[in-house]
């Protein structure tokens, strides 16, 4: 029995066309078979980056002006559909949990063993929690930008959506002392990498590197659409994000069903890249954090002993993405053409 396809509307639709200064290609190719030595420092042979993400505050709600409440990451999941111009303080509650309770456990869960991680900061979210700023300045983390707001941004005008990267910038270099190095969407739109670089041009900043990627295990060069007449282009250094070694995944149907699953997932991740590195190869690893999520206490025991398992092995570097990026950037310089 035949079933014929479903029948999509498209009236009103533009059909999509390729922009030369926006659409980055594709690249289905990589770094092939023999894959890449990314030449961690010290002969290392694993370089492990925990993220961090900073959102309570920023999120959508009918109080910073939205039409409804958030409905992603969450312990009861979407909860059908969000009602419109109405809060739901269940939802705020929770990403309340996150600011109050959740990321201080995670920060002096870091603190007591040494090690620096990478905040994915929303700016807004630090703007209404600027001690968490302080403290992440005090502990020598890096703080990247993950947007001046935690919404979807896909439907959202290029200017206005160029206006909002700066605000990013800027908050964060107001309450961190320095610019972020480097940039996270999450909920981005299609345009919204080459914004970022243009909006970092046009304040006279670097972008060190841009983390919407999970097409890799170590980092990789891009051609910038908006440098192909340029003499001397700059290109873009991808440090690839992981969303499966995330604990986002507690919040939708296919993913961890408890702490256990968590845990186990994060150790064969590491211990598959760790076997690759002692061959040859080695390899980043990148786990992905919520403060309201792996920041309350069944999960954060899963955390806590992924932490002490590989705190036990020799060849690791744990370390922040912009270590990582730092370090390949100078030792595998950009040529423009070159993927790695």
């Amino acid at each position: 029995m035949s079933i014929d396809p479903p029948v999509v509307n498209t009236e009103g639709i533009e059909p999509w066309k390729w922009d030369d200064r926006y659409d980055f290609p594709r690249d289905l190719v990589g770094y092939g078979s023999s894959s890449h030595n990314p030449q961690w420092p010290a002969n290392n042979k694993i370089a492990v980056s925990f993220v961090l993400n900073y959102e309570e505050g920023g999120e959508h709600t009918v109080l910073n002006g939205d039409l409804h409440s958030e409905t992603h990451i969450r312990e009861g999941g979407a909860g059908g559909a969000p009602k419109i111009l109405e809060r739901n303080v269940q939802v705020e509650s929770e990403y309340e949990y996150g600011s109050r309770v959740g990321v201080w456990r995670i920060f002096r869960l870091f603190e007591k063993v040494g090690w620096p991680l990478t905040l994915y900061a929303v700016g807004m979210a630090l703007e209404k929690n600027p001690a968490v700023a302080r403290e992440s300045v005090r502990l020598g983390f890096d703080v990247a930008s993950h947007a001046y707001r935690w919404i979807d941004y896909h439907s959202m005008p290029a200017e206005e959506e160029k206006e909002m990267i700066r605000k990013g910038v800027e908050c964060i270099t107001e309450l961190c002392g320095e610019a972020p190095a480097g940039w996270y969407y999450g909920r981005g739109s299609p345009r919204s990498q080459a914004l970022v670089w243009e909006v970092y041009r046009e304040m006279g900043l670097e972008l060190r590197w841009y983390s919407d990627s999970y097409a890799d295990d170590v980092p990789y060069w891009v051609d910038v659409p908006a440098e192909k007449e340029e003499e001397a282009p700059k290109g873009l250094l991808i440090v690839p994000y992981s969303y499966d070694c995330n604990d986002f995944r507690f919040s939708v149907n296919n993913g961890f069903a408890g702490p256990s699953d968590f845990y186990e997932h994060l150790k064969n991740a590491f211990d598959v890249l760790y076997e690759e590195g002692q061959n040859g190869m080695p390899k980043m690893m990148t786990i992905g954090l919520h403060c309201r999520v792996v920041g309350k206490p069944g999960r954060f025991a899963a955390l806590k002993k992924f932490v002490e398992y590989i705190g036990e092995k020799e060849g690791v570097w744990v370390t922040t993405r912009t270590a990582i990026a730092d370090h390949f950037r100078e030792t595998f310089p950009y040529k423009k053409g070159l993927l790695a």
